[in-house]
């Protein structure tokens, strides 16, 4: 996937019988995915024009151009959508888009580099860095909070962090 595109959704499949698709969004505010068009599959070879219908229990109902039966929706199940990153609005200095963090380095506070990010999780309480490198069988999951990741410097692609105890293995 380009770094140019950011997920912003995915199809969840049909709702109903006439073309109509269950959409979730992973915006901030759900309702802008309806602001992003054109949206793009993951390898970028189909565009969607998204037009939200209304509110669904656990997303949006949506149409998109061309979908006009219940089999060409269910054939779009998992179907993740991609918005140009040009199209989202800039971020204040403190947010960061999920996609952006994964790649980077994680050092502690004296330099010891720990790994990188593999994943971004939130399970409602807030985000949490998944970290992968040596001596990390599993991983390790750390808050991204101010306290424990006070520098994210994304020009040279790194994080600093004072992580909570047990974390990381000593």
């Amino acid at each position: 996937m380009s770094d140019d595109r950011i997920c912003v959704g995915a199809i969840a499949g049909a709702f109903g019988v006439k073309g109509e698709l269950r959409v979730k969004s992973f915006c901030s505010d759900p309702e802008a995915i309806g602001e992003y068009s054109p949206l793009w599959s993951e390898d970028g070879s189909r565009t969607f024009e998204l037009t939200l219908i209304q509110p669904i229990k656990s997303g949006f109902s949506a149409t998109i151009d061309g979908v006009t039966t219940k089999e060409d929706g269910d054939a779009l199940k998992g179907v993740r959508l991609f918005a140009n990153r040009d199209a989202l609005p800039s971020l204040p200095d403190d947010e960061y888009y999920h996609a952006d963090l994964i790649g980077l380095e994680v050092l502690d506070t004296g330099g010891t580099s720990l790994g990188r990010v593999s994943a971004v999780h939130n399970h409602g309480a807030g985000d949490v860095l998944e970290v992968q490198g040596p001596g990390l069988k599993n991983g390790a999951l750390l808050p991204f909070t101010l306290e424990a990741v006070p520098t994210v410097d994304l020009s040279s692609g790194r994080i600093i962090t004072d992580p909570p105890e047990g974390v990381f293995p000593e």
